[in-house]
C-alpha cells in the first residue's frame, strides 16, 4: 500500500470551534511564512463546504492532475516551494455548492489523505471546517497513524468566539490531539494612516483561554487592511508588507511552530 505521506515531516491541523474567525487566513499566512523561512510546506484544505484557500493564494482557476501516485497538489509558486489540494479543484463551477451526507465528505477525506503525491514537505497544514463533529474525527483518524505534531486554535477575541474554541480544546484532548497554541485573529483594528490599534472586538480572550487551559498562546493577529487585500488578490503578504504589525505577529507564530518541530525532531 502506498504512502503519500512518507516523505511529510510535520503535520499541523488548524481548528476552531466556530466560523469565520479567520483559520484559513491564518493557514494560507502560515504556510507562506514558512515558505519565507526556508521550508516546503503543503495545504490539504478539507472545509468541504467552504474551501476559500485557492482563491486566497490566487490559484482558483487550476487543475489538479492524475499521476501513478494519485492526485498532483496544485503549486502556488515556480519554486513549488507551497502545494495545496482543495475539493476547490474538483468542482465543475466556482458556484456549485457541496450537498453531502457525513459518510461522502469522510470518504472524500480519507482520499485526500491517501492519494495526493506530496512529495517531501517540511510541514503539511490542514485547514479545517468549523466545529467538531465529522470531518474533524475523519481527518484525526485519517491522520493518526502518521502522528500529527498537533493542533493549533484559532479564535477572535470575543467572549463567544472563545467559548467554541473552550470546545474545540475538550475535542482535542478526547480524541488525543495535542494543542500547539492558541491564535488570537482579529486583534483589534490597524489604522491604515495613523498604525494605531484600535480593540474593535475587544482583547485578551485568546490569550486568557490559554493561561485557563494550561496551553501556549502564540500571539494575536490584528485585523490589517493590506492583509485583507492580499487575500483578496491572491497576493503574498508576507512578502509584499514586511512593516505591517500582522506580519510581525504571523512571523513570531511561525517561529513558534518551528520551534516545536524542532523539539520533536531532535
Amino acid at each position: 500500500e502506498r504512502n503519500n505521506l512518507a516523505g511529510v515531516r510535520h503535520i499541523l491541523l488548524v481548528l476552531s470551534g466556530k466560523g469565520g474567525v479567520g483559520k484559513s487566513t491564518i493557514c494560507t499566512q502560515l504556510a507562506l511564512a514558512l515558505r519565507h523561512s526556508g521550508k516546503k510546506v503543503g495545504i490539504l484544505d478539507v472545509d468541504l463546504c467552504g474551501p476559500s484557500i485557492p482563491h486566497m493564494l490566487g490559484v482558483q482557476d487550476r487543475d489538479v492532475h492524475q499521476c501513478d501516485s494519485g492526485w498532483v497538489p496544485v503549486f502556488v509558486d515556480q519554486d513549488r516551494s507551497i502545494s495545496l489540494m482543495s475539493i476547490g479543484f474538483l468542482l465543475e463551477r466556482p458556484d456549485d455548492a457541496v450537498v453531502w451526507k457525513g459518510p461522502k465528505k469522510n470518504a472524500l477525506i480519507k482520499q485526500f489523505v491517501a492519494d495526493v503525491a506530496w512529495g517531501d514537505l517540511d510541514f503539511l497544514l490542514v485547514d479545517t471546517p468549523p466545529g467538531t463533529s465529522d470531518e474533524h474525527i475523519s481527518s484525526v483518524e485519517a491522520l493518526r497513524p502518521y502522528r500529527p505534531l498537533g493542533a493549533l486554535l484559532v479564535t477572535t477575541p470575543q467572549a463567544v468566539s472563545v467559548g467554541d474554541v473552550r470546545r474545540e480544546l475538550t475535542f482535542c484532548r478526547k480524541t488525543g490531539l495535542e494543542v500547539l497554541g492558541i491564535v488570537e485573529n482579529m486583534s483589534g483594528f490597524v489604522c491604515p494612516h495613523c498604525a494605531e490599534c484600535t480593540n474593535i472586538f475587544s482583547k485578551g480572550g485568546g490569550e486568557e483561554l490559554a493561561r485557563h487551559a494550561g496551553v501556549p498562546f502564540l500571539g494575536c493577529v490584528p485585523l490589517d487592511p493590506q492583509l485583507s487585500q492580499s487575500l483578496e488578490e491572491g497576493r503574498d503578504f508576507i512578502q509584499e508588507f514586511p512593516k505591517s504589525s500582522a506580519f510581525s505577529a504571523l512571523a513570531h507564530i511561525a517561529q513558534q511552530v518551528l520551534g516545536r518541530a524542532s523539539q520533536q525532531s531532535s
